[in-house]
């Protein structure tokens, strides 16, 4: 098993992991890539722990129901996001 941060047939580092776990759960990663991610992560203790709490997060997120939220709370979000779009625009 490697070891975090240790070279193998290629390299992939942590923080890559946070940038392609979304497609590695859907399936999407090339194989290449998948199978890096795959090494990678069986000897890297701190990114099996991320990987873990990610699907734990997803699996609980598709638990959550709908729920309406009241209007004038809507109007007070819709307004807070407004104004810090305004203040600050893309690209600044």
């Amino acid at each position: 098993m490697p070891e975090c941060g240790a070279p193998g047939p290629s390299t992939i580092e942590c923080r890559q992991i946070a940038d392609l776990l979304s497609d590695y759960l859907d399936g999407s990663l090339p194989k290449d890539t998948r199978e890096l991610l795959e090494w990678h992560i069986e000897g890297c203790a701190p990114c099996v722990a991320f990987v873990k709490t990610y699907r734990g997060t997803i699996t609980a997120a598709t638990k959550l129901r709908d729920v309406e939220i009241p209007a004038e709370l809507k109007q007070r979000l819709l307004a807070v996001l407004r104004n810090q779009r305004a203040s600050h625009p893309s690209g600044a």
